[in-house]
């Protein structure tokens, strides 16, 4: 099986997402693939023991792609085996009336993971540059100030909101939150499959939307916006992962890869030492409850 080089798939410099591959052959069959993501999801569950006992980092791992990337499967399949008390999902919708009441960054805010677990957000706060910007209407629900009209939602608000992320993320980044955000980049002809799955077979017809199709018809501007979020915010303390999204099982075992690789960087998380009175009296613990 192919070896994954460190950080191959980071993005580093600025992308172009058309030249950005959206299949990976990692030399293995499926059965194979999955074998090697269960070793790695053994070591996660592992790594993340440790951190919690630790207690000084969290870890926050950012999904974003088009309709039908994967990231519901991929959430499953690569945190499965990890404690379930360890890993808390948050799937983001549209917003609420009662979090339109707030900055658009709150509702991400009060849900980001505390010290010693895993956060995963399932669509983040990148669709407030992503949704809204190939939808500016949306942001009048915000309700600005200044923003009266969609002519006043300009190339300066967007600069602006980007800032407004990039400083967020780092804020964040500082007080002890790793974060690792991927992209799962699909082609339009595999999407096209994938909606066709979801209509022809009748257990996935519930997944199917017809708002699917009118986004379809906004692929060119969705890649556009992706690539400039991506370029924009692309940073040592918060990279962007651009990952072959064709194919499910390679996908997932390239996420799962990257996250374990990116942790074992951390030499610092490792469980607590004893006290040296806790240690030297182990024996006499020991004896007392096999006296009772």
């Amino acid at each position: 099986m192919k070896k994954i080089k460190k950080n191959e798939f980071q993005v580093k410099e600025a992308i172009e997402i058309k030249n950005t591959p959206t299949a990976f052959n990692l030399e293995a069959d499926t059965e194979k693939i999955e074998k090697k993501l269960g070793k790695i999801r053994k070591k996660l569950a592992k790594l993340q023991d440790t951190m919690y006992a630790h207690g000084k980092y969290s870890v926050l791992v950012c999904l974003q792609g088009m309709d039908t990337a994967g990231k519901d499967s991929l959430i499953r399949e690569v945190f499965k085996d990890l404690n379930a008390r360890g890993v808390v999902v948050h799937s983001f919708k549209v917003p609420t009336s009662f979090e339109l009441k707030h900055d658009y960054l709150w509702r991400h805010y009060i849900k980001l993971p505390p010290r010693g677990k895993i956060g995963v957000f399932n669509r983040t706060h990148y669709e407030n540059v992503l949704v809204t910007r190939v939808h500016p209407e949306y942001i009048l629900n915000e309700n600005l100030p200044e923003i009266t009209s969609i002519e006043d939602i300009n190339e300066t608000f967007w600069d602006k909101r980007f800032e407004q992320i990039n400083n967020f993320e780092k804020y964040v980044a500082e007080n002890g939150t790793i974060i690792l955000k991927f992209f799962l980049n699909l082609s339009k002809d595999e999407q096209k499959h994938r909606l066709l799955r979801r209509l022809e077979k009748e257990d996935k017809n519930w997944k199917f939307s017809p708002g699917d199709l009118a986004e379809r018809k906004l692929w060119d501007d969705y890649q556009v916006c992706y690539q400039d979020a991506i370029n924009r915010t692309s940073k040592a303390h918060a990279p962007w992962f651009a990952i072959p999204a064709d194919d499910k099982p390679t996908a997932r075992y390239l996420v799962a890869k990257i996250i374990h690789q990116h942790l074992k960087e951390y030499k610092d998380i490792k469980e607590p030492e004893l006290d040296d009175e806790v240690k030297d009296n182990l024996k006499l613990y020991k004896k007392q409850l096999e006296s009772e």
